[in-house]
């Protein structure tokens, strides 16, 4: 999965397509799903063979991961279920450090003789490697924490909820849109439990169980007349939770404009395609926008991307470093920009933080693939670019002596590096609504939901379409615009920013398959913020011609 191709994926105009198994990945039935795997004790003795296998092998670090992952996936279009997919992929990853240089491997053998077999590999490429290496690995130091476990907090396993319950809702919503004006509709839902087991010659030995969950759909209305066709995707965010997500709650909910309704902590899917059964309609008739200078108030399923790729993205270390430049680029965020400590990113209402254990992130999990517990820290305060986003061998060069905790592989037969944390805006400490900040705005435009994007390959230059835009004049909410999209620079964007709500409008998006790395990996990541307000931002009109 390409990380150019999120976008596309979040329309889900590719049908059954993207249901093709992981790499080692195996089909089984939904009950297998549910199936006990190895117990920490068995695990625990794994991991020791590597651990002294490696050791005897002349390792001055090693660490193993024993992983299951689990995916089901249902795919559905009108009145009928497309597609069904559960599997499995299960197997070990380790990777040692041998004359100061990396060596990994991995085996879906998981036998004592499979995982001394893959450690001795493992030794060998650090041994060939060594010759070529320049400098040694350095890494940051690092406790073990003995036998410790964590679990994202759970209300309701979604691989326990029966598939036919999970289809009708999905058919559910489908049937409610079509109702109410769609012409097609096809909707997703993604569920995901990754079991890893992590162990490190330091001492540690940390057991994690982690689920996350994607409900969307993408609806579509046509005037048969005119030949035209218009699509509204959902305003679901992936979370790091439980089927509780697809049971909506009332307090859950939020009124914006419009007559929209976004969603915290539990997702009404069918309301949601209602709206967007009728809103995809009135697209159909909705005038196009002008182009020109215009105040941006930015819902956060919207701005989430934005953050993603405009700072996310751009204070990866080894981007900035240029060690990457896959998918993304590299980065205009240089060290001399942080060492100056004066570099003004944004305005001083910009505080932007990486945070690996916000609850219900896609993100959350108490330690990462390096061991190393999670935590939080700033990116930018007050506008100021303060630090970056590192693991255990890139911290030194920040002259820094700690991990940020935020080293990912998408599998066990994958080795980990340096991923995206989630990166979010901190909302507005004063009590401020979106309804209040509308108000405040003479002409702008509200964007709601994800659309199309492009940027740079130093993230700097970039455009961004959203799903629904509304026009604003003298404070109020004037009609639907079609055809938007703004131009501007990182720094030029974030230093225009000028107002934010507060912890009430504050919520998540995310990405589920974010790209990165040559073999490509992919990872799940969040993004937080309330809704806020860019002035003076140049929009275009994307459905003209020159």
């Amino acid at each position: 999965m390409k990380r150019r191709e999120f976008v596309q994926l979040a329309g889900l105009g590719f049908g059954s397509a993207f249901l093709t198994l992981p790499s080692h990945a195996r089909v089984i039935p939904a009950e297998a799903l549910l199936a006990p795997s190895l117990d920490v004790l068995q695990k625990k003795r794994l991991a020791d063979v590597a651990l002294n296998t490696a050791k005897s092998l002349g390792a001055t670090y090693t660490d193993v991961r024993i992983g299951r992952y689990l995916n089901q996936f249902l795919t559905t279009r009108e009145n009928k279920v497309q597609n069904i997919v559960n599997s499995e992929s299960f197997g070990v990853g380790i990777r040692v450090i041998v004359n100061n240089t990396w060596g990994f491997a991995s085996t879906n053998t998981v036998t004592e003789d499979g995982i001394k077999k893959a450690t001795q590999k493992a030794a060998a490429i650090a041994k060939a490697n060594s010759k070529f290496q320049k400098e040694p690995v350095k890494l940051a130091p690092q406790k073990g924490y003995g036998e410790v476990t964590w679990k994202t907090p759970l209300e309701k396993n979604a691989f326990e909820v029966p598939v036919s319950e999970k289809a009708d809702l999905l058919l559910k919503a489908n049937a409610a849109a079509m109702q109410n004006g769609a012409n097609f509709v096809n909707s997703n839902l993604f569920q995901v439990n990754e079991q890893k087991y992590f162990a490190s010659s330091e001492g540690s030995y940390i057991d994690q169980d982690i689920h996350r969950i994607w409900p969307t759909f993408t609806v579509t209305a046509v005037d048969k007349a005119a030949g035209t066709f218009k699509t509204r995707q959902a305003l679901s965010a992936p979370m790091g939770k439980g089927y509780e997500y697809m049971i909506p709650k009332k307090e859950d909910k939020l009124a914006g404009p419009a007559g929209l309704v976004f969603y915290r902590n539990s997702y009404d899917m069918v309301e949601d395609s209602v709206l967007a059964a009728k809103q995809a309609k009135e697209m159909l008739t909705a005038k196009s926008v002008e182009p020109g200078k215009y105040d941006m108030v930015l819902e956060p399923n919207h701005l989430g991307l934005t953050i993603h790729e405009s700072v996310g993205h751009p204070l990866e270390l080894d981007r900035v470093l240029g060690y990457e430049a896959n998918y993304a680029g590299t980065s205009f965020a240089t060290l001399d920009k942080m060492k100056s400590g004066t570099f003004n990113y944004g305005s001083k209402l910009v505080n932007i933080f990486a945070d690996k254990t916000q609850v219900g992130s896609l993100g959350a999990v108490g330690y990462d693939d390096e061991g190393v517990q999670c935590k939080r820290w700033d990116l930018i305060k007050d506008g100021i670019l303060v630090n970056y986003e590192a693991i255990r061998d890139q911290v030194h060069i920040l002259g820094q002596n700690e991990s940020h905790g935020c080293c990912y592989a998408q599998s066990w037969n994958d080795v980990q590096f340096q991923r995206m944390p989630n990166v979010s805006l901190a909302p507005g400490k004063t009590p401020y609504s979106v309804e209040q900040m509308i108000k405040d705005v003479e002409k702008g435009i509200f964007i709601a939901g994800r659309g199309s994007y492009s940027i740079d390959q130093q993230r700097y230059n970039f455009q961004f379409g959203g799903t629904v835009f509304y026009e604003i004049k003298n404070g109020a909410i004037a009609g639907m615009l079609n055809d938007v999209a703004y131009q501007s620079n990182t720094q030029e964007f974030w230093n225009s920013c000028s107002a934010l709500c507060d912890e009430s409008d504050y919520r998540l998006f995310g990405s589920f398959f974010d790209g990165k790395g040559q073999p490509s990996q992919v990872s799940a990541v969040s993004h937080g913020s309330a809704t806020t307000r860019f002035n003076g931002i140049n929009v275009i009109n994307t459905g003209r011609t020159i």
